[in-house]
């Protein structure tokens, strides 16, 4: 008995969702800290006071479990996370809604969801509206989002074939398999734990340096931490508008370009989910495709640029030229990780060239997304190339068609249904897309919001909504269903649709 006390054994009975829920009361402290050192009583009244109801709460509600054990095993792990991407939100609203005092909680509520699920919807147009506290609560939200998706991937989406493993997995989404790797095949818990321990220290590493890195270019403190939190969660909430709004001009923005890699592909980071194929970078398809995609269509829209000025040959207009190749490799490289930061140098770029709302452009990079088990929302990079495959596969099958497709090393890491699975989740967003897209329109919404609000929240990148469209779209002036279904899309993206099919299985909720 002794053993089992001393043990971690004891956090691991309780149920995933009230673990979690505890953490994030805790977290509810550092803002509060925050705002007492900086006099600010109320603000920091509001989080301490949130913070310590919850830790009653857990408290109360772990001792009435007593020596419960958590039953579903991994699929309940799932429906931990659809509490925290949907329910928690409730509670993590209440100080942000008890300090700022001049909105409803349905906002409130609403900016947690789009915190916590790393959308970064900005809901409140003015920065100065917010106290530097909130500000930091908000990014904090996100990176603690990002974590989860982090740690979820290995230990939770990887045994059920989902979250982009379907593809590559021999499982069937949404069935734990039976020993996935040869280290998980124990207690599901235990596993959680052990990659818990694993990643977190290189999450909150990442992070330490990019806010450093910030810091020593010249940024603000408070600034420097929140750019850091929102590029590895790729939430990109901002205390000061963006990048615009930044003190370190291209170089803090080199500093966050180079950190957004971590989101094209997991294997920059970790090679825990691994299990096929190679697991070097350099062979890795989808870092291939985001490079691909990062440095190529900058490219391209640098030489329609420069044929477009060709016969104005001056030394500023050359400089002009590379100020606008680089805010589109930026620009490019944040919302193909869906993290929503535009370049200073973006508006210079399409001024230069005489180009239009690159709105499109943007939706297709955020609809592709960043890398599997990474914190970038979209379809994912990976089930792109299994759909390229597919295609090319077939293409040489109507140029010979009794050839046998051969076998490359780069195709190894897809399944024999890859591309079939990979072509039913595209469906099923392009399903997804359209019904949320339908309501909207339906609740007051025009076509053009209508669908770019969907895209920004299926794909989790939330600054599309107010860069993707002719005229921003205010959300504040959204009526109150609109933002219910928009929050129920945020949940939707981040969670992806087989994972939510998933939940209806018989197994979990029998009895």
């Amino acid at each position: 008995m002794r053993q089992e006390i001393a043990q971690p054994g004891v956090l691991l009975r309780l149920p995933l969702s009230l673990l979690i829920w505890g953490i994030a009361s805790l977290s509810m402290w550092l803002p509060a800290t925050h705002a007492l050192i900086r006099n600010n009583h109320p603000v920091s009244q509001s989080f301490f006071y949130s913070g310590l109801l919850g830790l009653i709460c857990v408290t109360l509600i772990a001792l009435s479990l007593g020596e419960r054990k958590p039953r579903f095993g991994t699929l309940g792990q799932l429906l931990s996370l659809l509490f925290t991407f949907a329910v928690l939100p409730v509670f993590l609203a209440v100080p942000l809604h008890d300090a700022l005092q001049t909105t409803r909680f349905l906002n409130a509520y609403f900016d947690m969801v789009s915190a916590i699920t790393t959308t970064g919807a900005n809901l409140f147009d003015d920065p100065a509206r917010l106290d530097a506290s909130l500000h930091l609560w908000r990014a904090q939200v996100g990176w603690m989002g990002g974590m989860v998706m982090w740690i979820a991937a290995s230990a939770i989406l990887a045994p059920l074939s989902l979250g982009g493993f379907e593809v590559t997995a021999r499982g069937q989404p949404g069935r734990a398999l039976d020993a996935p790797m040869k280290q998980d095949r124990g207690d599901p818990r235990k596993r959680l734990l052990r990659i818990t321990l694993t990643l977190a220290p290189v999450y909150i590493g990442l992070t330490g340096a990019v806010w450093i890195l910030l810091l020593m270019a010249g940024e603000a403190s408070l600034t420097a931490l929140c750019h850091a939190m929102s590029v590895m969660a790729t939430s990109g909430i901002s205390p000061v508008g963006g990048m615009s709004g930044s003190e370190t001009g291209i170089i803090g923005e080199a500093i966050v370009f180079l950190f957004m890699f971590f989101a094209l592909s997991r294997l920059t980071f970790s090679s825990d989910t691994a299990t096929t194929g190679h697991a070097r970078l350099d062979k890795d398809p989808e870092f291939r495709i985001g490079l691909l995609l990062v440095f190529g269509l900058p490219i391209l829209l640098f030489l329609r640029h420069w044929l477009a000025a060709f016969d104005v040959s001056t030394t500023e207009n050359l400089v002009l030229a590379l100020r606008a190749f680089w805010g589109s490799m930026f620009t490019v490289m944040s919302f193909l990780t869906t993290t929503g930061f535009e370049s200073a140098d973006w508006e210079e770029a399409r001024q230069w060239s005489g180009l239009g709302t690159p709105g499109l452009i943007l939706m297709g990079l955020a609809v592709i997304g960043g890398g599997v088990a990474t914190t970038a929302g979209g379809v994912k990079l990976l089930r792109v190339y299994a759909l390229y495959l597919n295609g090319l596969r077939d293409m040489q099958r109507l140029v010979h068609p009794s050839s046998v497709s051969n076998e490359q090393s780069g195709n190894k890491r897809i399944q024999k249904n890859g591309a079939f699975i990979a072509w039913v989740f595209f469906m099923l967003f392009a399903l997804s897309l359209t019904l949320i897209s339908v309501t909207l329109a339906a609740l007051g919404s025009s076509f053009e919001q209508a669908f770019v609000l969907t895209i920004a929240t299926l794909s989790t990148t939330g600054p599309l909504i107010e860069i993707a469209a002719d005229t921003p779209i205010r959300l504040n002036e959204l009526g109150a269903a609109a933002k219910g279904v928009l929050c129920a899309a945020m949940v939707l993206g981040r969670l992806e649709t087989l994972a939510i099919i998933a939940l209806f299985t018989p197994d979990l909720w029998r009895n």
